[in-house]
């Protein structure tokens, strides 16, 4: 292909490429990577016409993208390029000198002539420069260079290396590409990648349209594929074909799909797997419903790829599915069928295994936990078992919760791991546990517990019939933050195997669902302390297992967590000011709303910034402070702000300690004018020490009471 047949004008650029199946769960974020890359790369040459808009495409064996307004040839760039210091490039005579003179030439610059160059200075000695106008970048050399760079920075999960036909050659793509299509209008661009030279050919549906597809043009793309070959080209439009089909299906039926994160994915994941998707209604018998709805919902979302259907009000299971093929036919009954064999055996071996574990007590699987590795460090599931076990008491105790109940509940909490039902799907841990022990009659608050154990997150206040489900959801998270972080394995960057991340939220909202269910009062400082909590899981351990430091570390990280949840609500200096006092967890929400509230207050900047002072003058204090002697106060503003601290210190006392933080930043803000007075009026660092030492004293005592809520010297600015 001629390239000056590119000119200056603008047209429709159409890239595609043509590959076998590729991996669905990664499919929308690599169409997306492929639109973007190639549109960057272009546009960094300068190759995009101005209002271009992109289109990007993805199927299960396509990647593409349609961009409205793409240059042939790009406009002529002006460029300056430092070349080497004068004192090199010229000889005395002014001339070039041999150096510069093959520099220029290795530059394709030897037209150039010393009058030519520019000189500049950069601070240190002058420098030469060429400047002119260069060519800009044709759009075949201009598109080969951004398909080499985006392919070879894609988000690929995992590459694969294949020979190419000529039996010798090999490349590395995400799965083996067949073809590449790349368009300019009606003109086939001039490129190649992966052994591929770019053309006009490309493939439809695999089954409904075998022959090879001729694209025409750019704008023709997508209508072809459609009309033609039986793919709908663009992920987003799949998408909500399958989802308005699967709602309208669903009505039909008087039934729905759920609104849950897992049918959200499972639309993701089918979408990644068809071309041109149809919806049909499948059904399994009655009788299956006999079985723990999770074993079934998980096995047609997980195994076969179905959309389990519910009733509307009750969100009960019922006995039809939706399933998601890449055919449409006018009798689909064979499809149908075909489905329907297809999931019997799969329902049928849920039954068996529930059935099965069913005939074994679920107590009497907890000894069999002594096989079961937990980790090589820490022991087996069983030792793990008893930790828990006695970290749950010592929360038990402090939350009056029932101990039997706790106690049962913590030491079965794992047992289900050796069931059969959770070995064919460990995704229903705690779930099945559950279901075994309401069947082996266990209390309805161990019950409970079993089955909220695996919860991200608590998001409902804990009452008294949640307490035991809390009291373990607390317990198992604990144990896996000291014992996890006290042998080593300490989250780094975005690696967090074991998920303490996501164990210190738990805890964060443990404490407050405690809190929200009246369980932990604000006025109860000391109630449920983490920093003791975390001492009594250490010692669960055995001697030397767990480092010494790991307590202090582990409530540092649960609290550097709780400040980024905050952070995203609250300003994050008043977060700061809050945790730099390191309260109980449970008051901590509550010591930020009420600081940040003060924060808006006119008072609050000067007393912030007066707190600071204080803060920077209580660093010099030689000795101790001891108390202030009311009788050496000699200046007026000394005396009223003595004044003001007695007669306002016992309340902002009290109103704190009483978890009325709000009332207590809100009478130390009273304050305000007899502290500006202090500092306007009295000097702190007088020549006399007994003096000096009094005023600081003062200031210490003012300091005190201005940082029982949060260290508001943060909140200046």
């Amino acid at each position: 292909m001629n390239t000056t047949s590119f000119s200056a004008t603008s047209q429709p650029l159409l890239v595609e490429l043509f590959t076998e199946e590729l991996p669905p769960k990664a499919l929308e974020r690599l169409g997306v990577a492929f639109a973007e890359g190639l549109q960057q790369a272009l546009a960094n040459q300068n190759l995009l016409a101005p209002g271009c808009q992109v289109r990007h495409f993805a199927t299960p064996r396509r990647l593409g993208v349609l961009l409205s307004n793409v240059l042939g040839q790009a406009p002529e760039q002006p460029y300056t390029e430092k070349l080497m210091p004068a004192k090199i490039g010229l000889t005395p005579e002014g001339t070039l000198s041999p150096a510069l003179a093959k520099k220029l030439a290795a530059k394709g610059l030897d037209h150039l002539t010393a009058a030519d160059l520019i000189v500049e200075s950069d601070g240190k000695q002058d420098y030469l420069h060429a400047q002119g106008v260069a060519a800009g970048a044709s759009l075949p050399a201009g598109l080969q260079h951004a398909l080499d760079d985006t392919l070879a920075k894609l988000p690929i999960p995992k590459v694969m290396r294949y020979q190419l036909a000529d039996g010798v050659t090999s490349v590395r793509f995400v799965r083996p590409a067949h073809r590449l299509v790349a368009l300019w209008g009606e003109t086939v661009v001039p490129v190649n990648v992966l052994g591929l030279n770019a053309g006009r050919e490309t493939f439809g549906h695999r089954f409904q349209c075998k022959a090879p597809l001729q694209i025409t043009s750019a704008t023709t793309y997508e209508d072809t594929l459609r009309q033609t070959g039986k793919v709908i080209a663009s992920f987003q439009e799949r998408r909500q074909s399958i989802h308005d089909q699967l709602l309208a299906m669903a009505s039909a039926l008087n039934a729905t799909i759920g609104d849950t994160p897992e049918a959200r994915a499972l639309l993701d994941e089918v979408t990644a797997l068809v071309e041109y998707p149809t919806v049909y209604v499948g059904h399994f018998e009655e009788q299956f419903l006999q079985v723990p709805p999770e074993c079934l919902i998980l096995t047609m979302r997980l195994n076969q790829k179905y959309f389990p259907l519910f009733e509307p009000g009750s969100g009960k299971l019922t006995h039809r599915f939706l399933i998601v093929s890449n055919m449409q036919v006018d009798d689909p009954t064979n499809i149908i069928e075909g489905n329907q064999r297809v999931v019997r055996p799969r329902l049928a071996d849920a039954r068996f295994f529930y059935e099965t574990d069913r005939k074994q007590p679920l107590a009497s699987r907890v000894d069999d936990l002594e096989t079961r590795v937990y980790h090589n460090k820490l022991g087996s599931q069983r030792a793990r078992t008893e930790r828990v076990r006695a970290i749950a008491a010592r929360i038990a105790a402090e939350l009056g919760a029932d101990a039997a109940h706790v106690d049962r509940a913590a030491l079965l909490a794992k047992a289900d791991l050796g069931s059969s039902m959770v070995g064919e799907f460990p995704e229903l841990q705690g779930i099945m546990g559950a279901y075994y022990a309401h069947a082996d009659n266990e209390p309805a608050p161990v019950v409970t517990a079993l089955r909220n154990q695996y919860l991200i997150r608590l998001d409902q206040p804990v009452s008294p019939g949640t307490l035991a489900a809390a009291v373990l959801f607390m317990a198992d998270r604990l144990e896996t933050l000291v014992g996890i972080w006290g042998i080593g394995l300490v989250p780094t960057g975005e690696r967090d195997p074991y998920g303490l991340r996501r164990a210190a939220l738990g805890i964060i909202s443990a404490y407050e669902q405690l809190l929200a269910g009246g369980l932990l009062a604000l006025n109860q400082a000391q109630q449920l302390s983490l920093p003791l909590l975390l001492e009594v899981t250490a010692s669960t351990f055995p001697a030397g297992v767990i480092s010494t430091d790991t307590m202090s570390q582990v409530n540092q990280f649960i609290l550097e967590r709780y400040r980024n949840q905050l952070a995203t609500e609250f300003d994050r200096s008043v977060v700061d000011a809050v945790l730099a006092l390191a309260p109980p967890v449970h008051q901590v929400q509550a010591r930020v709303q009420a600081c940040s509230a003060f924060a808006l207050r006119p008072e609050a900047v000067s007393l912030a910034a007066a707190n600071k002072r204080i803060t920077n003058l209580l660093k010099k204090a030689d000795d101790t402070l001891g108390a202030v002697d009311l009788g050496r106060l000699s200046d007026p503003a000394e005396k009223v702000l003595a004044s003001v601290i007695q007669e306002l210190g016992p309340r902002a006392r009290s109103e704190c300690h009483q978890g009325n933080f709000a009332a207590s930043l809100s009478t130390m803000a009273d304050a305000r004018d007899a502290v500006d007075a202090f500092f306007n009026d009295v000097m702190v660092m007088a020549d006399d020490p007994a003096v000096r030492a009094n005023r600081l004293a003062l200031l210490n005592d003012l300091h005190g009471l201005m940082n029982q809520v949060a260290d508001i010297s943060r909140l200046a600015q």
